[in-house]
């Protein structure tokens, strides 16, 4: 099992810039696939990004393709999530998620550990 910490959120207005940091320990961090989802209140949570950790291919949500970027480092075995150009419709819990699948990772079935979440807020 891996232990997923995330941190970085935070109270932000709009047009302001966050980066989340998601540390994973446990099970050792590669070839997982890493991902980040949200969920607003009233909302299902929705897929944010993913990464293969092996070969490093990115998906991005159409909501926030060009705003965020998800990177990893695998020596600090830690996913970040910069958010840029921040919207009050990006207000949500934020969780880092990991899974061994490396297919249909925009889904959160795709993955088995899950940290607890950091919240976002963003004013207008």
């Amino acid at each position: 099992q891996v232990q997923l910490v995330e941190s970085g959120g935070g109270l932000v207005q709009a047009g302001d810039s966050l980066t989340l940091s998601c540390a994973a320990s446990g099970r050792t961090f590669s070839p997982y696939s890493m991902g980040w989802f949200r969920q607003a209140p009233g909302k299902e949570r929705e897929f944010v990004a993913a990464i293969r950790w092996s070969g490093g291919r990115i998906y991005y949500a159409d909501s926030v393709k060009d705003r965020f970027t998800i990177s990893g480092d695998n020596a600090k075995n830690t996913v970040y999530l910069q958010m840029n150009s921040l919207k009050p419709e990006d207000t949500a819990v934020y969780y880092c998620a990991a899974g061994l699948s490396i297919t249909g990772i925009t889904s959160p079935n795709a993955y088995t550990d899950w940290g607890q979440g950091t919240r976002v807020t963003v004013s207008s």
